[in-house]
């Protein structure tokens, strides 16, 4: 039995969860670019994405110039990304303990990778491996479920959500609940499996639910200034980010922080 359906089936993963045209990553490279990270003059910017699934993003920010280490957890992903991705290295680790021995410019956890540390020292630890691997001036850019969210919202929490991929010409069909644990302050999934040929597979998984202030207290504990914290634009709002409109660092982002995603942008101080 397969311990996880879709990081066990690294190609199943992206065909549930596609990004034909590379907006996480593209997002990701704008927040770099507006907001700017140090790096020494006439090299490449190195970047440490974090959670890095299948390589998909590490391999488009790899193409964009960047020099890309990718770190995941799940040995099937980075095998998977390794063949797919040549030009990154990949590195299986856990992201509350991982030491490379080097510093990077800018460290992405996208896809609510981030929301995966679900206590407070998971969090402390995750955040101290990101100082100890940034240059001082370095960006840590994330992105994630918004736990402000559900303060006023129950749309994600209301029923079964079913839904049909087709990957090597066999359906997979998802039945999904989602609901909250509010003693552990997380957002559980129960998530069930069919396809032909095989019995019903049962999955549950959770994210940390994290609110903004929160959020805030931790980065500046962890010795990071937040330059920015927005729920809009991003790649997986609707209306999405969109690379090609014009934005300072500062201007149009949208700072009520009431909707289902949140992004980050904070600065290890010097």
């Amino acid at each position: 039995m397969s311990e996880n359906l879709l990081t066990d089936n690294p190609g199943l993963y992206e065909r549930q969860f596609p990004d034909p045209d590379h907006l996480a990553a593209r997002f990701a490279h704008d927040v770099v670019t507006r907001f700017g990270a140090d790096h020494h003059s006439g090299a490449r910017r190195t970047l440490l994405d974090v959670g890095c699934g299948t390589g998909r993003d590490a391999g488009h920010l790899a193409g964009l110039g960047y020099e890309v280490v990718g770190l995941d957890s799940s040995e099937r992903m980075v095998q998977h990304a390794r063949a797919h991705h040549p030009a990154v290295e990949f590195v299986l680790g856990d992201m509350r303990s991982f030491a490379l021995g080097r510093r990077f410019d800018v460290i992405t956890c996208l896809d609510s990778a981030l929301l995966y540390c679900h206590t407070n020292a998971d969090l402390d630890e995750f955040l101290r491996r990101c100082r100890d691997h940034l240059e001082p001036g370095g960006l840590l850019v994330a992105e994630m479920r918004n736990g402000a969210f559900f303060l006023g919202s129950t749309e994600l929490l209301d029923g079964v959500r079913t839904r049909t991929v087709v990957w090597e010409g066999v359906s997979y069909t998802s039945h999904t609940r989602l609901w909250i644990d509010h003693a552990a302050q997380l957002l559980r999934r129960r998530r069930e499996w069919w396809w032909p040929g095989a019995q019903p597979l049962v999955q549950r998984s959770a994210w940390r639910l994290l609110f903004p202030q929160e959020l805030r207290h931790f980065l500046d504990h962890a010795g990071f200034d937040v330059l920015a914290l927005f729920d809009s634009p991003g790649p997986r709002t609707e209306p999405p980010w969109a690379p090609d409109e014009p934005r300072t660092a500062d201007a149009e982002l949208g700072e009520v922080l009431s909707g289902d995603r949140l992004h980050l942008v904070a600065r290890l101080r010097r």
